[in-house]
């Protein structure tokens, strides 16, 4: 009887909860209608209107609104401009609430581990807090502690903004500039990576270590004893931020030095590390003790190997000038949707080319050139990976940073000079031969077995078991002289691969030599003369006969 009254109370309480939920959601979902509805969604929506929307919304959907600010991919250049305001702070939780979540990580009273936790937070979003404190042993540290249940609840919230825009599109459709469901799903998938503190910590240590040669950047020490996926706790950095131009020269800094390494270091995130800053913003960087200091690392951009390769190859080609090699890294980079006009898209890369390439250097905005191969790609209904997006913003914010602290740093100059460096370096010619090597043998195996091929495809004509798409002569003497020309073609591949076999038997160490070149590789090379020699003599008889 006692566990049947058990059960019985267990299942009553898991109803109550259930049905709490759902009172929850159901009034969450009847505001988040009143706001899309006071905001009058379905009468268009401009940039500062979704602003505004989000705003209204709360935390959940401005930490939505930074990251879409970040994705010109996913809506227009406009939009994105308007949502960067959404980077201010938000509504700071109460701080007895935030006592009781470190508390709660910590798994002791907060004066147990701390002498002092500052009640005013230091900077309040969308999914953490921030506040400084004092450890037992003196050391002062910053404790970003997140929001209680925040990830459940943005997931809630974006299932009932869904359900909403659903009921709003019924009432009156329209044709806005942009897809919310989609873009919903995607700024949830870009989310996820924020909800870790401990990832978080991960990337502080990973960007320390490959900084670690850097003599003027830093970043914050991370204290993992004390760090878990709800809270990152590191060391506290008492600097200047990057954009106090008037504080920093009061100080003594070179703000020109200071620009053109932020831009070294950047590049070097990009071209290097494959590992980046995708956020570099000024509330992000500051200085101290005349190093660099890049704080928060919740942001970070990653680039695959093959991303990054292929970012090089469109780099160079913007450098050089290659329209050829452009496109096809602009190719192999994104994944096709549709049919590619591919003579349409080499104009459209050609007309950046020649824009950019009469401008100097130093008036180059490489934002501003990536951002028009993307709007270039858009349209030709050609997507880029998540990397490659959230790369663009990075560099785009970057230049502006460097636009308002020192005008002077040319990032262009400095991106293709380590562009330069790096394609003459060591590591890169020993790949290039390794690649020359391995793209010759390919070829062989072409070149040897392409006379074959020929001859197939010539006997499966003749069968009946394949047609040649050309309209033909029916003379006999057209086709004569094409029996001529397939007969010099095939013998000119076969010379052709007896010169390329020989000159590889001669790189071997192969036994039995004739004036130290292998034997083998010597009577390739005697065939192949006397191959071209009789080739030559009967094309110059074929000329005097015609």
């Amino acid at each position: 009887m006692l566990h049947e009254a058990e059960n019985s109370w267990k299942s009553t309480q898991k109803e109550q909860e259930q049905k709490s939920m759902s009172e929850r959601a159901q009034g969450r979902l009847r505001q988040i209608l009143h706001i899309l509805k006071k905001n009058q969604i379905v009468r268009g929506l401009t940039p500062e209107k979704l602003r505004l929307i989000l705003e209204d919304l709360g935390p959940t959907f401005i930490k939505f609104g930074q990251i879409l600010s970040m994705r010109p991919d996913l809506i227009p250049k406009d939009y994105c401009k308007e949502l960067e305001k959404l980077r201010s702070a938000v509504v700071p939780m109460p701080f007895g609430i935030v006592k009781d979540l470190i508390e709660a990580e910590c798994g002791k009273p907060l004066e147990d581990v701390f002498q002092k936790v500052e009640e005013k937070p230091l900077g309040s979003a969308s999914i953490g807090q921030v506040h400084k404190a004092v450890l037992m042993d003196g050391r002062e540290v910053v404790i970003k502690i997140q929001r209680p249940k925040i990830k459940e609840i943005m997931e809630e919230d974006i299932k009932l903004c869904k359900k909403a825009l659903i009921l709003l599109k019924v009432v009156n459709p329209v044709g806005d500039a942009v897809d919310f469901r989609i873009v919903l799903d995607e700024m949830w998938e870009s989310a996820q990576h924020e909800f870790d503190f401990l990832q978080e910590g991960m990337n502080l240590k990973k960007f320390a270590d490959l900084n670690r040669e850097i003599k003027y950047v830093t970043c914050p020490n991370v204290l993992f004893e004390w760090t878990t996926s709800r809270m990152l706790m590191m060391e506290y950095i008492d600097g200047i931020p990057i954009d106090h131009i008037e504080e920093l020269e009061a100080n003594g800094y070179d703000m020109q030095e200071i620009g053109d390494k932020l831009a070294e270091n950047y590049v070097k995130q990009i071209l290097e590390d494959a590992f980046f800053q995708a956020d570099p913003h000024p509330g992000n960087i500051s200085i101290r003790d005349g190093k660099i200091v890049w704080i928060d690392m919740g942001m970070m951009g990653r680039l695959t190997p093959r991303d990054r390769e292929i970012f090089s190859r469109a780099m160079e080609a913007v450098v050089y000038g290659d329209i050829y090699e452009l496109k096809d890294a602009v190719m192999a980079i994104g994944e096709v949707h549709g049919k590619v006009d591919h003579s349409a898209l080499y104009n459209d890369i050609d007309y950046i080319i020649r824009k950019y390439a009469s401008m100097d250097f130093k008036s180059l905005n490489l934002g501003e050139l990536i951002q028009e191969i993307q709007d270039v790609l858009n349209q030709h209904k050609i997507s880029i990976g998540r990397g490659i997006t959230m790369l663009i913003r990075g560099i785009i914010t970057i230049e502006g940073v460097l636009t308002d602290i020192s005008p002077n740093t040319d990032f262009m100059h400095i991106f293709s000079s380590y562009i330069k460096q790096e394609e003459f370096s060591t590591e890169k010619l020993k790949k290039e031969l390794k690649m020359t090597g391995l793209n010759s043998i390919h070829l062989l195996r072409k070149t040897v077995g392409m006379p074959g091929n020929l001859l197939d495809l010539l006997k499966m004509t003749v069968k009946g078991q394949t047609k040649i798409n050309m309209e033909l002569s029916e003379s006999a003497e057209f086709f004569s002289h094409l029996d001529e020309m397939i007969n010099r073609l095939v013998l000119a591949l076969i010379d052709a691969a007896l010169l390329m076999a020989s000159s590889l038997i001669c790189n071997t160490d192969m036994k039995g030599r004739v004036f130290g070149i292998p034997v083998l590789g010597a009577l390739g090379y005697v065939l192949a003369i006397i191959l071209g020699i009789w080739l030559l003599v009967d094309i110059l008889k074929g000329r005097k006969k015609r």
